[in-house]
């Protein structure tokens, strides 16, 4: 999915919820759905990776690889500690 499929995917549940179609909950379930396919399905020469384990557990960064996906983990979580970065499927 490329950056504007999902901006017009977010644009119609937000459309959604404005005309009383959808509640908050739905909107959010989408509106993350949008955000996760997104990651995943990334065009271009960038992969989603997750950390796992210590604090950095879940953290979810886009890297040409898994040394760079470290890299940029350790640079958004203050004190990861001890972690692995896997890709996301």
């Amino acid at each position: 999915m490329d950056r504007i499929s999902a901006l017009r995917n977010v644009e119609d549940a937000l459309a959604d919820f404005e005309a009383g179609e959808t509640d908050l909950a739905t909107l959010e379930r989408e509106v993350r759905g949008v955000l996760r396919t997104y990651a995943t399905e990334f065009e271009g020469d960038l992969s989603a990776y997750r950390a796992r384990s210590g604090d950095a557990d879940g953290v979810v960064v886009l890297a040409p690889s898994p040394g760079v996906a470290r890299e940029r983990v350790r640079e958004l979580v203050d004190a990861p500690g001890r972690f692995d970065v896997e890709p996301v499927e």
